[in-house]
């Protein structure tokens, strides 16, 4: 039942765009976010770890600010009791813009600089160092920054790569954490934090998409098998903290919500139940699994042709916005949504097309001999679950502006739209490629 109501909101936000103009001939692309099916998924992240958890256990829940880096956002989820997991100055800057305070804010990069490391210490966020290296760095900083927030140490369990290669972060050689499979390396962690009272976390993040959620608790019951060995060798309870990452992979082939934050819960409970006792805090950093399913695509077909016998419906919606989806189609595949020039749904017998974007190259394809109601000019396509990572990751190819990305929340006079980033204007776009030098 709540697919079919998100998919009817849908529709009537996509009817909605088309009475209010959202897409003109100047804007012929636009990101449209559910705003209500936000709040259900933050609610439902809550919910799902206050079942499993100890009366009192402190949990933060933040976001991964790279999945949708949009200030107001990052301020709307914070009401609903998420932070922000950041891994850039420029993130950090939203996440501060936004309002965030300086205990809801972690942050986790495998390039810090110096710099960063510093403001960090000083604002007093949540940090995770990375690597010996950075530790080091840590060591001359951390005695002049008295009030900083909790430091912890980013660690890769190597328990190898999901289904997509790019995505895997807990392979034998990625490059993220200290890699605690390789010779010396548990030694060198648990001797690490015996000679650093102030290194009170671990952080391990082995999902993402691709990843199964056996892995992901796999990974998770690695770390808190960690922190108890550094508990037992310092003879106190130095690691306080478990950053148990993110991850959750998000179900592209349908409107079906799986796996849900319940289940990914519920696994860890029973696979790591010391996690829930209550002698750790917990932060958890997801992002796709709050957002992707709350997001569309809107864009119009300008031109349609024939070569080779196939059909192809030329859009506005390519590697621009699309770009995983089309330079790794077989890894981040998409559903399409066709509407007629009104916002309605489009019927009528399904017609292999190609939906081909506006860039420049012969691969600009979201969708390949796809099914469809044979698409026309001024219909509209909708690329469905590109709540995060798609309007937000623009790929500058051909210089093409950036969309507006536009929240609503259902009303019973319909939708009501709230703007969350107008879109880019010709200023912008001159001067982002040097027009003001």
């Amino acid at each position: 039942m709540a697919d079919s109501v998100r998919a009817a909101r849908r529709d009537q936000a996509v009817r909605a765009a088309v009475t209010r103009s959202l897409l003109t001939e100047d804007h012929p692309l636009a990101a449209l976010l559910d705003l209500r099916t936000v709040q259900e998924a933050a609610l439902s992240l809550h919910a799902a770890f206050e079942a499993v958890a100890a009366p009192g256990q402190r949990i933060l829940h933040t976001f991964a600010v790279k999945a949708a880096s949009l200030v107001p956002l990052l301020r709307l989820l914070d009401g609903f009791g998420i932070g922000c997991e950041v891994a850039s100055p420029g993130e950090l800057a939203l996440a501060r813009a936004a309002g965030l305070a300086p205990g809801r804010v972690v942050l986790d990069s495998p390039a810090k600089t110096p710099a960063e490391l510093r403001e960090a210490l000083s604002l007093g966020i949540a940090l995770n160092a990375d690597n010996p290296q950075e530790l080091a760095r840590l060591d001359a900083l951390v005695p002049a920054h008295p009030g900083h927030g909790p430091l912890g140490l980013r660690v890769n369990p190597q328990l190898g790569g999901g289904a997509i290669d790019a995505m895997s972060t807990a392979t034998a050689t990625s490059k993220f954490g200290v890699a605690l499979r390789d010779e010396g390396a548990r030694d060198w962690v648990v001797r690490a934090f015996r000679e650093r009272p102030w290194l009170t976390g671990l952080h391990c993040h082995v999902g993402s998409q691709g990843m199964t959620l056996e892995a992901m608790a796999a990974g998770v019951a690695t770390t808190w098998e960690l922190a108890e060995e550094i508990n037992r060798a310092a003879g106190r309870r130095q690691v306080r903290t478990l950053d148990i990452g993110g991850g959750l992979p998000v179900n592209f082939a349908s409107e079906e919500l799986v796996p849900s934050f319940r289940a990914y819960a519920a696994l860890l409970r029973d696979r790591v139940p010391g996690l829930f006792d209550g002698r750790y805090a917990l932060v958890t950093e997801f992002g796709r699994a709050l957002l992707a399913k709350a997001g569309f695509l809107l864009a119009r077909v300008e031109y349609t042709k024939s070569a080779g016998g196939r059909p192809i419906a030329v859009t506005h919606a390519g590697a621009q916005v699309a770009t995983r989806t089309v330079f790794s189609p077989d890894a981040w595949p998409l559903r399409v949504a066709a509407y007629d020039a009104a916002g309605l749904p489009k019927g009528g017998p399904l017609i292999g097309q190609d939906v081909a974007g506006p860039c420049c190259f012969a691969g600009d394809l979201v969708a390949v001999d796809r099914p469809l109601p044979r698409l026309a000019p001024g219909d509209l396509v909708a690329l469905l679950d590109t709540g995060a990572y798609y309007a937000t990751n623009h790929f500058a190819y051909n210089a093409l502006a950036r969309p507006g990305v536009y929240g609503f929340t259902p009303q019973e006079a319909g939708p009501a739209f709230t703007t969350l980033r107008r879109p880019q204007t010709p200023e912008e776009l001159l001067a982002e490629h040097g027009g003001d030098r």
